[in-house]
C-alpha cells in the first residue's frame, strides 16, 4: 500500500492523485469526518468488489455511500419532499440516512432495494466528490467485525499482512475521536435509528 501524506500545503496536489487513482478503479484510505474509511468509485463493480475484498466483509452486506449532494442523492434513492427537508437539516456532517433505493448502483455494493446515504463534512473527501462527480463508497477502513480506526500507523498494521490491501492511504495522522456516523432510517413515518 502507498502513502501520501494530507498537508494543507499541498492539499490541490494530493486531491489531484486521489481523483485520478479513484477514476483508475483504485481504493484508497482517507481521513473523513468520523474515522478512516476505504473510498472508492461506487459505481465501478470491481473497485467495489475489491472493497470488499480488503474489508474481508460479507458478500451483500450493504455499503455505505457518500454523496456530494441532495441532488447525487436524489439519482441514487427515491426523496420525498419531507425527507429531502430532513437532509437538509442534518447534511453535511454525521448521519447516514437510508432510503429506498432506484438500484442505480453495482449490485455488489448491496443497495438495490434500501441505500445508505451520507454528505461527509470533511473537505477532502467533499473535493474527491465535487471532482468526480460519482458516489464513492464509504465504509471505514478496518477488517470486518474490528473496531473503526482514528490512526493512520494502525491502519497500516491492520492491513500490512493481507494479501488484499487498500492501494493508496492518504495520511492525516491521528484523527480527533468521533464515533461512526449514526445511521436513520427515513423510510417509514418516523425516522428509525439502525446504529447511535
Amino acid at each position: 500500500m502507498q502513502s501520501s501524506l494530507l498537508s494543507q500545503q499541498d492539499f490541490p496536489r494530493v486531491v489531484k492523485k486521489a481523483t485520478a487513482a479513484l477514476l483508475k478503479g483504485k481504493v484508497l484510505v482517507c481521513p473523513t469526518d468520523t474515522v478512516y474509511g476505504l473510498l472508492a468509485d461506487a459505481t465501478s463493480r470491481k473497485a467495489v468488489q475489491k472493497v470488499f475484498l480488503v474489508k474481508g466483509r460479507e458478500k451483500g452486506k450493504p455499503l455505505p455511500i457518500f454523496v456530494k449532494d441532495i441532488a447525487m442523492a436524489k439519482t441514487l434513492a427515491k426523496v420525498s419532499f419531507l425527507q429531502e427537508k430532513y437532509m437538509r437539516r442534518v447534511w453535511p456532517g454525521k448521519v447516514t440516512l437510508v432510503l429506498k433505493s432506484r438500484g442505480k448502483l453495482p449490485r455488489e455494493t448491496g443497495t438495490a432495494e434500501r441505500i445508505g446515504l451520507r454528505i461527509p463534512k470533511y473537505a477532502f473527501v467533499q473535493q474527491l466528490l465535487a471532482n468526480l462527480s460519482r458516489p464513492l463508497t464509504g465504509t471505514s477502513a478496518n477488517l470486518a467485525g474490528k473496531p473503526s480506526l482514528f490512526e493512520s500507523k494502525k491502519v497500516i498494521v491492520q492491513f500490512q499482512k493481507r494479501r488484499q490491501q487498500p492501494d493508496i492511504m492518504f495520511d492525516a495522522g491521528k484523527l480527533s475521536r468521533s464515533h461512526p456516523s449514526k445511521v436513520l432510517d427515513i423510510t417509514g413515518i418516523k425516522p428509525k435509528v439502525l446504529r447511535k
